[in-house]
């Protein structure tokens, strides 16, 4: 295991009728833009519980933000913060307003262009102080420093991270899950376990705690996942779902050991190129990057497909990495989620452009051993088709 320095300021607070908590989470004196999505929020009662934790506190609103929050959307954002002197942000909804509320509170105070934050990773020396409450448990974004950002006039989906943009509270009630339709939540469920197959399906580098937190995700993942679909209402259900969400992208795992994050690259560009959803894109690459690159993985797989998915050590290593990815492919569609770019009605025409975004992006070393290639991507995209 590698040294390591860990750092997460966030407060949780779990659980049914927390967000009552936003009463003295925010002090009364603070000016409040409340961010959100499509308007969700106030079909299934979020919305009116946000508002009544705040009706002492002065809230103005933006809504608006997209599934892929959008680079132009978050600009204007911006504007209403400096227009308003706004000095605290709330963030209601999933990974993606979340997200955008990152970039809107560092924009908020970065000199330059924004733009920079996310095309140069350009320093943030100061950020809007921002909590959340969770709506969609997904991208784990409600307790981390990271945040995905598209701009679709330039066919980019870009990332920065930056401990100036962890949120100072997140507020995660299973109750407000109820509603979502079954794709969210079938969505939510991939993304998470993707989250953890990125840290933890690399090569053995003797971190027990963390291969052993990232195994027990998974099979939490596994099991409550396929209960959610057919009981949708069941509170513990939704409560270890949401909260294995959480842990899966807090970055606890990822502590002392090299990551892969090569699934998430090429997902980021089918997303860009063919507008497919985050997780559709996840549940189509990592199972042709675990056939790809299954020699180097071998070790992890085969630890994989007897602790998570019970295969029978007197196997055959060979055999054990095909069942782990077999079962890895059939747990996806499972959820709902198809593992081929064909099953979208999706053609290739559009790999040149992805491969090329990806050098543009400088994403020409993938992987844990940065030995995914460009001419391995387009590999690995005609596998997934």
């Amino acid at each position: 295991m590698e040294n390591f320095i860990y750092y997460n300021p966030t407060r949780i607070y779990f659980g049914q009728g927390q967000i009552t908590q936003l009463s003295h989470a925010i002090a009364k004196d603070q000016k409040v833009l409340l961010i959100y999505g499509g308007g969700s929020i106030k079909q299934n009662g979020v919305y009116d519980q946000v508002k009544t934790a705040l009706a002492d506190h002065q809230v103005t609103e933006f809504s608006g933000i997209e599934p892929n929050p959008e680079y132009e959307t978050c600009l204007k954002a911006v504007e209403l913060i400096k227009q308003n002197k706004i000095n605290f942000v709330l963030a209601v909804g999933g990974g993606s307003v979340i997200d955008a509320t990152k970039f809107i509170v560092a924009a908020a105070k970065f000199k330059g262009d924004a733009w920079d934050i996310l095309a140069k990773h350009a320093d943030i020396t100061g950020a809007v102080p921002f909590g959340c409450v969770l709506t969609l448990p997904a991208t784990g974004s409600e307790m981390n420093s990271g945040s995905v950002i598209s701009r679709r006039a330039l066919n980019k989906k870009l990332a920065f991270m930056h401990e100036k943009v962890f949120p100072v509270f997140s507020i995660l009630d299973p109750e407000t899950t109820y509603t979502l339709p079954a794709r969210q939540v079938a969505n939510g469920v991939v993304d998470a376990f993707v989250h953890v197959m990125e840290q933890y399906l690399t090569y053995p580098q003797n971190a027990q705690l963390q291969d052993r937190f990232a195994e027990g995700i998974l099979s939490t993942l596994i099991e409550e996942g396929e209960k959610v679909l057919t009981h949708p209402h069941d509170y513990d259900v939704r409560a270890n779902i949401m909260w294995a969400a959480t842990l899966a992208l807090n970055t606890l795992i990822s502590q002392g050991v090299k990551t892969d994050w090569a699934t998430h690259m090429i997902g980021h560009e089918l997303t860009a190129f063919y507008g497919l959803d985050h997780a559709q894109t996840l549940a189509i690459i990592l199972p042709s990057i675990m056939e790809y690159k299954k020699d180097k993985k071998q070790a992890k797989l085969i630890q994989y497909a007897e602790r998570v998915w019970q295969v029978d050590k007197t196997l055959d290593a060979e055999t054990k990495v095909q069942i782990a990815i077999e079962k890895t492919r059939a747990f996806f569609e499972k959820m709902g989620n198809p593992t081929k770019i064909s099953a979208y009605q999706l053609s290739q025409d559009k790999f040149d452009d992805i491969i090329n975004n990806l050098k543009d992006n400088g994403l020409t070393a993938l992987g844990e051993h940065a030995d995914i290639t460009p001419e391995d991507s387009l590999k690995i995209l005609q596998m997934s088709y």
